[in-house]
């Protein structure tokens, strides 16, 4: 498997889906990327020579943010809107939704699976 900027892409894949793999890279980014090193998208990336690599990585540290600096900058987005205690900020402390999204139903992917309240009555038990 091809190593770039510390992680491993897959070798059977073509270049262009295989640099999609890298956080930060769409599918838009990994096809400019082919076209400025010069290199063929349909390309299997395990026929990816050490000079073919080497330009991948230089062009994506100078002309892009990617991989740790990425990630390092989200979250240092989300910890600064948690700090100044806005909206946001609270809606990811909390652990819910914080794009206007409902969550009386839904929104199980921040909240995590069900936890069943017991004690409910149904309409029968009150008569």
């Amino acid at each position: 498997m091809p190593r770039l900027l510390g992680v491993d892409i897959p070798n059977n894949k073509k270049t262009v889906i295989a640099l999609t793999y890298l956080y930060g890279v769409g599918p838009y980014i990994a096809r400019e990327v082919c076209y400025k090193t010069g290199i063929d998208p349909t390309k299997p990336a395990r026929d990816l020579d050490e000079d073919e690599l080497s330009r991948l990585a230089t062009l994506l540290e100078r002309d892009y943010t990617v991989e740790g600096p990425l990630r390092r900058q989200v979250a240092q987005s989300i910890n600064r809107l948690r700090e100044i205690k806005c909206y946001r900020g609270l809606r990811h402390r909390v652990g819910l939704p914080v794009r206007g999204q409902r969550t009386r139903t839904n929104a199980r992917t921040r909240k995590g699976p069900r936890k069943t309240v017991a004690g409910k009555k149904g309409v029968k038990d009150l008569r």
